[in-house]
């Protein structure tokens, strides 16, 4: 079966930085286009970043220039490295995947505070 795993959250001053990582297991990871969605509290879950097979992606204009997402298909990991974090940024954060259904990991709360 599907499985997501999201790790590397926590708390960060406004200006730093955290790597986020997404274990994925259970459908052929390096043929399926991956996806960072996050919800901060009383918002909608919204789309942060998308990384095709071919290794093309795109972010959502708020987190242009500023994260980056990657993936290791040799270790099934999808990354979200996060720079120049915002009070903005606070959310949980989680990789999901299409693939036939739509399926999602846990979840993992970033909180950026001073």
């Amino acid at each position: 079966q599907v499985q997501l795993v999201e790790s590397g959250g926590g708390l960060v001053q406004p200006g730093g930085s955290l790597r986020l990582s997404c274990a994925a297991s259970g459908f052929p990871f390096s043929s399926n286009s991956m996806r960072w969605y996050r919800q901060a509290p009383g918002k909608e879950r919204e789309a942060v970043a998308t990384i095709i097979p071919s290794g093309r992606t795109t972010y959502a204009e708020s987190v242009k220039g500023r994260f980056t997402i990657s993936r290791d298909n040799a270790k099934n990991t999808l990354y979200l490295q996060m720079n120049s974090l915002k009070p903005d940024d606070t959310a949980v954060y989680y990789c999901n995947v299409v693939y036939g259904s739509d399926y999602w990991g846990q979840g993992t709360q970033v909180t950026v505070s001073s």
